[in-house]
């Protein structure tokens, strides 16, 4: 890795659920850059058996008044992403913020003035750019092999039909619903690639039974020169299809969604194994091409290693050498006023 100092970053995690056990705590501990100091852990204490050296703190203002800590991920439920946020910035911290960032656009602009104002960084934990999936379609696009594209479909399905446990994302507060829970990863991934749209239509829906809150959105985007990029997710999808379609004037791109990280994760799997962000057998994608003369061409096209390391590096040499962190303000207002309007 590309490291210019020595130095290290003490780190903070606001929760140690599913999100900081998994998608955070490994990438911490393991980044030479980094020391998981600290955890935010109310009731059941049980950072300490996978890190021993951990402190946990049964608040948050516990955590914020520790003055070893820099940076603070903040990982707690949605609609305190703004709360924490602020109060994170207000206490001289760098913030890793998980997605959604915030409800609202105007927040957004709010915590940005607000870290301007104390010289502290935010930080977009958009992992799915690190996606073994995701980068195999990005290399796809970019080698130029498609032409110019015409239809792009990115698609995010589950199938659960109950209401799940958790209120703060099946009850109707601020930033609930399945579009601010993986509408985030989708748009990100085609603003990474194409920008902010001309335009775009938005459809959601409730269909399981006593839903209180959108299970379902299709959002359909506009770009320059006939470039239309449809985003769909549903939480009804017994048999899930292609994850990734992609369609332009000299081949089309078919692809599964396929990374593997996080069932790793849960597996308790170290990011040293030599397994760890390898796509199973027969995922890799199809790539048809057609010639001139109207002749196709298969090509299997095997996804690059998947890792969410390289989103700790770069927030590691934001902090320490100043450079540009790959997930804009920019990026995440676009998505915002997607999701908002």
């Amino acid at each position: 890795m590309d490291t210019n100092t020595n130095k290290t970053i003490g780190a903070g995690l606001l929760a140690y659920g599913m999100s900081g056990k998994v998608f955070h705590a490994p990438f911490l501990n393991e980044h030479h850059g980094f020391n998981l100091k600290a955890v935010v852990e109310r009731n059941n204490k049980n950072a300490a058996n996978d890190y021993p050296n951990i402190t946990s703190y049964t608040s948050v203002d516990e955590l914020l008044g520790d003055d070893e800590i820099e940076l603070v991920v903040v990982n707690t439920p949605n609609n305190l992403h703004y709360e924490h946020t602020k109060a994170a910035l207000t206490h001289n911290k760098h913030v890793l913020v998980e997605k959604p960032f915030t409800a609202t656009a105007a927040q957004a602009k709010e915590l940005f003035e607000l870290a301007d104002r104390v010289g502290k960084q935010i930080f977009f934990y958009q992992n799915r750019r690190w996606d073994s999936d995701f980068t195999s379609v990005r290399k796809v696009i970019e080698s130029g092999k498609l032409g110019k594209l015409n239809e792009v479909h990115f698609r995010y399905d589950r199938y659960r039909n109950v209401i799940g446990p958790k209120a703060f994302k099946e009850n109707p507060v601020e930033a609930s619903g399945l579009l601010y829970d993986l509408g985030p990863h989708l748009l990100d991934q085609v603003i990474s690639l194409f920008g902010k749209p001309l335009s775009y239509h938005k459809i959601l829906g409730k269909n399981r039974v006593g839903t209180l809150v959108d299970d379902y959105f299709t959002i359909q985007l506009s770009y320059p020169d006939s470039v239309n990029v449809f985003v769909t997710s549903s939480m009804l999808v017994v048999d899930p299809q292609a994850a990734f379609v992609l369609h332009g004037v000299d081949g089309s791109f078919i692809k599964e969604r396929a990374d593997i990280q996080e069932e790793q994760l849960l597996a308790g799997m170290k990011l040293t194994d030599a397994a760890y962000g390898i796509e199973a057998e027969g995922k890799d994608g199809l790539l048809t091409t057609i010639d001139s003369e109207g002749h196709k061409t298969e090509e299997i096209i095997p996804s690059e290693l998947g890792s969410y390391l390289p989103l700790f590096e770069a927030v590691y040499q934001s902090i320490t050498n100043n450079k540009p962190y790959p997930i804009t303000r920019e990026d995440v207002l676009a998505q915002l006023e997607i999701i908002e309007n």
